[in-house]
């Protein structure tokens, strides 16, 4: 897989010059008239270029807005929700699921606390990274953007917005964070649809358990490598691991309810979570979105 990054920079440097003759006003008048006469023809020619050669961000758009629609979708009263009255049940590992279905990847995620129980929750992705799969789409009308999500409980919740992608790695390497996020979808397992729903229950939930898991479900492959396993218990059915597959980090989720099989339980960690790749972090990108406090009790 490969990413590239366009970028380009004007540097304008304004000139400077001086009559050093008296009486030559009449000429330096008409050299300065000639040269705003062709200054403003300069700058009407760059910004009509500028309006001809914009990107069609069309296709990208369309992208965004079906996370969005998928979003509501996920949210919609009644959808695996075990016939409650809330919004269906999923984690950080279907919000990375449906943006790299769109091309895309996941740069991070947070939650701030308001009016409502369940707070609000924000995801910030980057799409453009790879082109959608029906179609033929150049590649200078795929444009790498980014995008904001909000949702809280509700299909009604979901609000998308344009951003301006981060200009610096996460890492703090050199580097674009395009081509970072290129060399993370690169480095995903190798089995197909890795990220998929699935049931974990029967595996212990310990460290080799989760590798005997994942091998066992095709999840990662012997072209794979797996390291760095930290786990942790999070309540009587719940197990939740941070581990690195081909040096990406991943998170897993092992869930030994009744009601996981429609959960995913591996997924990549948010591009501001590829380097510390904690077990915290992890078990707080296992919570049950589309939940809401106040209907559960």
């Amino acid at each position: 897989m490969t990413t590239q990054a366009l970028g380009a920079e004007q540097d304008r440097r304004p000139g400077s010059g001086r009559a050093r003759e008296r009486g030559a006003g009449g000429r330096v008048l008409l050299v300065t008239l000639t040269a705003l006469v062709a200054a403003a023809a300069g700058v009407a020619g760059t910004v009509l270029y500028q309006r001809t050669t914009a990107p069609d961000t069309s296709a990208v758009d369309a992208q965004a807005a079906g996370i969005a629609s998928d979003l509501r979708g996920d949210l919609n009263a009644g959808f695996f929700s075990g016939g409650r009255t809330y919004g269906g049940q999923f984690t950080d590992g279907t919000l990375v699921a449906q943006v790299e279905a769109h091309g895309g990847a996941l740069l991070s995620t947070g939650t701030q606390q308001g009016q409502s129980a369940a707070g609000v929750h924000t995801a910030e992705v980057m799409l453009g990274l790879v082109p959608p799969v029906t179609g033929t789409v150049a590649a200078d009308a795929y444009p790498v953007r980014c995008y904001r999500y909000t949702f809280g409980v509700g299909t009604h919740s979901v609000k998308q917005s344009g951003m301006t992608c981060p200009a610096s790695r996460t890492d703090g390497k050199p580097g674009s964070l395009v081509a970072q996020m290129g060399v993370l979808l690169a480095r995903e397992p190798a089995a197909a649809s890795a990220y998929r729903p699935m049931t974990s229950a029967g595996y212990p939930h310990t460290p080799k358990g989760a590798v005997d898991f994942l091998k066992d479900k095709g999840l990662v492959t012997a072209a794979d490598t797996v390291s760095t396993v930290s786990g942790r218990a999070d309540g009587a059915d719940l197990y939740v691991l941070a581990l690195r597959i081909n040096g990406a980090c991943h998170y897993l989720r092992m869930d030994s309810s009744s009601t996981a099989a429609h959960l995913i339980p591996l997924w990549a960690a948010p591009a501001d979570e590829q380097e510390t790749c904690g077990v915290n972090q992890a078990v707080a990108a296992a919570a049950l979105y589309g939940i809401d406090p106040a209907k559960e009790g």
